[in-house]
Parts: structure tokens; C-alpha cells; sequence
């Protein structure tokens, strides 16, 4: 599948990964600006960029997808599927009808739990006993589109959110190559949110 990957953190680098490593064509990498960091304020590449530059796969790092030039360079790109983790961007509706399976999101809950940026953190902060990942279609509002699948995992006894967050990175990839597999054969039917149960961390 012709992919365009949207995705900043740590945490998204396995799911690049295991999309080369699916043999899926990574056409291109969106990722958030290099920001300054540390005490000297050193202008960072985030860890996608990084690793997306390992690849020799082209990196864009718009402030906007908003714009009409972004949209236009995304639909020559012809993404069968725009596959987006912890980008931090909300897509315009402009940016989700471009690829033809649409745009999937792979987020560290099992949704509508844990809506936002924080979601590990929340679980760990409030004692939950176990966690996960959503892979799902994505809509104009935070985390608000269909589940696709959803992969459970129990939160280990003193596990920090560094330790959780690597460990639910990995399920995630896992969980997005399976997605992919059924989208693209059409085995699996989008579910519905229960909005009335859905709770948002920032």
C-alpha cells in the first residue's frame, strides 16, 4: 500500500518502522518543526525525522496542513492510505478525503477512554489496571473517528510512563500492520464510539 505517515515522538517511530518492514511504499513523512531544546535551546529534529532521514524517505514539516499548497502536494503524492501517530495536528477534512482507505490513527488507549495528548500518563496517574492501543479512521474532531481494532494490555506493577509508553508503542505497530491487511481486503467493519463515555486529557 502507497503510505504517507504523519507522526512526531518516540512513540511513533515503531509504526514507521514496521510499515518498511511490511513492505508498505512510505512515499513521504510529515512531522511537527524542529524545535529548540535543552538548556542551550539547540534546534532538535524530532525522532521521526531522524529516523525517516535514516530510511532516505522525504520528510515535510509543514506548521499547516491547512494550506492549499499542502493539500495540493499531498493529493500528487496519490496515498492510498495517510497512516497518522502522535503527530499532534488535527487533519483538515481537506487532508482526510485524499487516500482512498483513508486516514488511520494509532493511539496509546482504548478508546473513547483517554481522548488527547496524555493518554499513558492519564492511566498511569489514575491507577488504571490495564491500557492499550486503537488503531481507527480519522474525523475533524480529536480522536473522534470509527474503532478499527483495539488491543488490550495489562499496566505492569511499577511501571513508569517511559517503560509503558515504549511497550505500547510496539503493540501499536503491531496492531497498525493487522489494520492495514483488513482494510485493504475490506474484512473489518468501523465501530462506533460511545461518545457518552469518552474522556479527554491534555
Amino acid at each position: 500500500m502507497r503510505i504517507v505517515f504523519m507522526g512526531t515522538p518516540e512513540f511513533a517511530v515503531p509504526s514507521l518502522l514496521a510499515l518498511i518492514k511490511a513492505e508498505h511504499e512510505v512515499v513521504a513523512v510529515y512531522t511537527q518543526p524542529d524545535k529548540p531544546q535543552g538548556r542551550k535551546m539547540i534546534l532538535t529534529p524530532p525522532p521521526v525525522k531522524v529516523e525517516a532521514e535514516k530510511q532516505l524517505i522525504p520528510v515535510y514539516q509543514p506548521k499547516t496542513l491547512k494550506a492549499p499548497e499542502e493539500v495540493a502536494r499531498l493529493t500528487s503524492l496519490k496515498p492510498d492510505a495517510i497512516v497518522v501517530a502522535a503527530y499532534g495536528k488535527i487533519l483538515p477534512k481537506a487532508v482526510l478525503d485524499i487516500p482512498k482507505f483513508g486516514c488511520i490513527n494509532v493511539h496509546a488507549s482504548l478508546l473513547p477512554k483517554y481522548r488527547g495528548a496524555s493518554p499513558v500518563q492519564a492511566a498511569i496517574l489514575n491507577g488504571d489496571a490495564e491500557t492499550g492501543v486503537t488503531t481507527m479512521l480519522m474525523a475533524e474532531a480529536c480522536d473522534a473517528g470509527d474503532i478499527l481494532f483495539q488491543k488490550a494490555t495489562p499496566i505492569l506493577p511499577d511501571e513508569n510512563t517511559p517503560e509503558l509508553m515504549a511497550r505500547l508503542a510496539k503493540l501499536g505497530a503491531e496492531l497498525l500492520i493487522t489494520t492495514l491487511k483488513a482494510v485493504e481486503e475490506g474484512t473489518v467493519k468501523p465501530q462506533k464510539k460511545d461518545d457518552t463515555k469518552a474522556t479527554h486529557v491534555s
